[in-house]
């Protein structure tokens, strides 16, 4: 089992028996090392620790659904470009594919892919030269099927398995964000209501969760929150264009396309990431 493998498992277990509080000794028994070295590995790999992994996920996610429609009410103005702090406007810049490219079937694009290890499991990762354009679990579709879907949707480009070209859109998950460092392109194509969600799903804060309706009263169409959920459920590239901050106006999780365990599994990441952060600027 390499060293992903072990944080992927720790954090599933985790998930699965929160209610129980269970040890760090517990949990590095999962994964078959001593307390001491797993928390070590953890730390290195999550960027926060097993305990404060398992408090976000036993207590300050459960508060952020206690008050959601207090939370959510708050997240609209976020929605809305209210102009206040986002990590995701300031790193990450999506850009639509332009008609012309659209009917030409990717003609002349050269597309980079690659499989990586993450803490959440094995992404599929595929990239053009004006970013990413495709990002998934291959735990819950294989990538070949995920390349597949790839080449259909661009049956004239240029396809080449390069890791080392696309490692970089993974390794920018789990760094922070430095001043001056160019914004992450992402390279999606979508109807216009697609791209449309998928912005506003830029502007989620991290560690904070949205719901489909209020997504839908942000882009003027209140009536549309299944087309919202659905845009949502499209979502190309996975943990970039934060799909996984969306949630049902009743606080449950709602889907994902990743399974639901990896939802929470991110979400909670988060979390405890945002609460260390605030925790160390206060």
């Amino acid at each position: 089992m390499n060293d992903y493998a072990r944080i992927e498992k720790a954090m599933t277990y985790m998930v699965a028996n929160a209610t129980e509080q269970p040890s760090l000794e517990t949990v590095a028994a999962q994964v078959h090392l001593s307390a001491y070295h797993f928390q070590r590995l953890f730390c290195r790999y999550a960027g926060i620790s097993p305990k404060r992994f398992l408090q976000a996920l036993t207590l300050e996610r459960g508060k952020q659904l206690i008050a959601s429609a207090e939370s959510l009410t708050n997240t609209v103005h976020a929605l809305g470009l209210s102009g206040g702090s986002r990590l995701y406007d300031h790193f990450v810049q999506l850009e639509a594919v332009t008609p012309g490219e659209y009917k030409r079937q990717g003609e002349g694009v050269e597309i980079a892919y690659g499989v990586h290890e993450t803490p959440f499991g094995s992404m599929f990762v595929a990239v053009t030269h004006r970013g990413i354009c495709r990002m998934g679990f291959v735990d819950a579709t294989s990538a070949d099927e995920l390349l597949a879907r790839l080449t259909k949707e661009w049956p004239r480009s240029t396809f080449c398995h390069s890791p080392d070209t696309t490692r970089c859109a993974v390794e920018r998950l789990f760094t922070k964000p430095e001043g001056g460092r160019a914004a992450l392109s992402l390279h999606v194509t979508g109807t216009n209501f697609q791209i449309a969600v998928w912005r506003a799903l830029l502007t989620i804060p991290e560690g904070q969760f949205a719901s489909y309706s209020h997504i839908a009263q942000a882009l003027g169409r209140p009536k549309s929150s299944r087309a919202v959920g659905n845009a949502v459920g499209a979502n190309p590239i996975a943990l970039w264009i934060p799909c996984h901050r969306v949630i049902q106006q009743s606080g449950a999780l709602g889907g994902y396309r990743w399974g639901l365990e990896k939802k929470q599994i991110v979400q909670t990441w988060e979390v405890a990431k945002h609460s260390l952060l605030i925790g160390t600027h206060s």
